[in-house]
């Protein structure tokens, strides 16, 4: 199952719903807002193709995802949604305490090995987040975004099919992610790939659960949701990279799921 790779481009988009109803150049193609748009002009020389693809996902969306998650939201009491986001988050510490590492991030390593730590030992194996409610701070890290800070450039953009939005730079990135996700180490060694799947589809779902008024929202609001997809994520990807502290960027949540099994 590849429903959380769907999840994840449908959440970069969300985190910046907001922008994006109150910004006119989001809602239109990118090309067409002049100056306001100048510094995240994306290079897209496969557009015709990937708009064939962006159309499927959106499909994929309507029709399987967003229904599940209307349904988990109707049948799944907050408390356990909450638990099962905490637990599924904290699977991913070791990837992001190791992209901190490579990006010569020592405290951004500390603060991951923190949450890591806390939440498996406090919050019953990552089921509560009590690294947040004690102020360690949450800054997930994938490769993508450490092939950036070693200077690699985004290369093409690309829409994958069900991963979504990315570019060449991230999607070697999210290769090896996949491949070093100490999880998926552990389901193929142990032939417990069924697993991946249940972490993958109920992460995917969960996740989607929590965005379904922002996302309908952001698709009333945009005249081209293809362009206005591809601008957010060149802004969400550069705030990622630079770690929210570049003045010009704004300052977004992000929602990080597992690699695809």
């Amino acid at each position: 199952m590849k429903l959380a790779s769907l999840s994840r481009s449908l959440l970069r988009t969300a985190t910046v719903v907001a922008f994006a109803l109150t910004a006119t150049a989001c809602a239109t193609n990118p090309g067409d807002s002049g100056a306001a748009d100048a510094a995240y002009q994306v290079n897209d020389p496969l557009e015709i193709p990937n708009r064939f693809v962006f159309a499927a996902n959106e499909a994929a969306d309507v029709l399987v995802i967003r229904p599940a998650a209307e349904v988990y939201v109707g049948i799944v009491p907050d408390p356990v949604r909450d638990a099962i986001h905490n637990f599924i988050d904290n699977l991913m510490s070791p990837i992001y305490i190791a992209n901190n590492l490579l990006q010569g991030n020592v405290e951004g390593a500390s603060h991951a090995t923190g949450r890591f730590l806390t939440n498996t030992i406090l919050g019953v194996g990552g089921l509560a987040d009590v690294a947040t409610q004690a102020g360690i701070p949450n800054a997930p890290e994938d490769f993508g975004q450490t092939l950036a800070v070693w200077g690699v450039g985004d290369g093409p953009y690309i829409v994958l099919p069900l991963l979504g939005p990315s570019n060449l730079r991230d999607t070697a990135g999210y290769a090896v992610d996949t491949v070093g996700d100490p999880v998926r180490i552990w389901a193929y060694g142990t032939d417990n790939k069924g697993l991946l799947v249940a972490r993958s589809t109920t992460n995917a779902v969960d996740r989607r659960s929590q965005i379904l008024n922002e996302v309908d929202d952001l698709r009333r609001n945009s005249l081209d949701f293809y362009a206005t997809v591809r601008s957010l994520h060149q802004q969400q990807r550069r705030a990622e990279i630079n770690n929210n502290k570049a003045a010009a960027e704004p300052e977004f949540p992000d929602y990080s799921t597992p690699p695809k099994p």
